[in-house]
């Protein structure tokens, strides 16, 4: 073993992080998040000493529909990674496809995996734990179309920043997801985040979908007002997300980097 070789190799790695932000995230990134989450549910257990009714059907109806989100948004970001990593959007940047389409393709895969992936669990949780995902009734429909619709606003926003800043940002596929679950309130109410995140969480479609689900669950208030705010701020996000693809694009394009990213 050639020493040497070995503390070059160790040095090569370490320049990479000197200026990059994605990286370092990387780092830090999971660990605070863990303690962020988990911390918000130990408040929220303690609050109430262990006697949450129905704590199954809010952490396993949580879980399922927080996946839905997940999957939504790795549908987008991974297949623009797939054609980075074949070498392939010279090709398809050279042909007449539109970026508008492009969109439209990593969309349509999001969905086929949202309901792939769901099928495998709800029948999971029946199995395991028999557990009912559609004890929340056609309420369930609305809550998975505006999951799905902010999985993409997260899909695209990540796929955007991968096209501008190159291979060092495709860290971001897996973790910029994990960015919006604190604010999401998944698995506990709005209620325990501090007042200036509470305000932060309300801009969060996610946020009112999860408030609208432990709604339904608990038969207290209609889920109604959560659902409108849902899809409203969903329709607002996903054209901003859109616009800014299109002008990544067009700067990629003219600075040539789609090249530099593509090869």
């Amino acid at each position: 073993m050639k020493l040497h070789r070995v503390y070059a190799l160790v040095a090569r790695h370490l320049y990479l992080y000197r200026r990059s932000l994605p990286r370092m995230m990387e780092i830090f990134y999971w660990p605070f998040l863990d303690l962020v989450i988990w911390g918000f549910i130990t408040v929220y257990l303690m609050k109430f000493q262990g006697q949450i009714p129905g704590a199954v059907t809010f952490f396993l109806g949580a879980l399922i529909l927080w996946d839905v989100l997940f999957r939504a948004q790795q549908g987008v970001t991974i297949s623009f990674l797939e054609e980075l990593w074949a070498r392939n959007l010279m090709n398809l940047f050279a042909s007449p496809l539109k970026p508008s389409e492009f969109l439209a393709a990593t969309m349509v895969m999001s969905v086929l995996k949202v309901m792939a992936v769901s099928v495998v669990m709800v029948v999971c949780a029946g199995l395991f734990y028999s557990y009912n995902i559609f004890v929340i009734g056609l309420w369930l429909i609305p809550f998975v179309v505006n999951l799905v619709m902010t999985g993409w606003i997260i899909g695209v926003l990540t796929t955007a920043l991968i096209m501008r800043f190159g291979q060092e940002a495709e860290v971001l596929a897996w973790s910029m997801v994990f960015l919006f679950q604190p604010i999401s309130c998944v698995f506990y109410p709005i209620e325990v985040l501090p007042g200036w995140l509470q305000a932060i969480a309300w801009m969060n479609p996610a946020a009112h979908v999860f408030e609208g689900m432990r709604a339904v669950l608990n038969a207290t208030v209609s889920p109604v007002a959560h659902l409108a705010w849902a899809t409203g701020l969903n329709v607002v996000c996903l054209s901003l997300v859109v616009a800014l693809f299109h002008w990544m694009f067009e700067f990629c394009r003219e600075r040539g980097l789609l090249v530099r990213i593509g090869e």
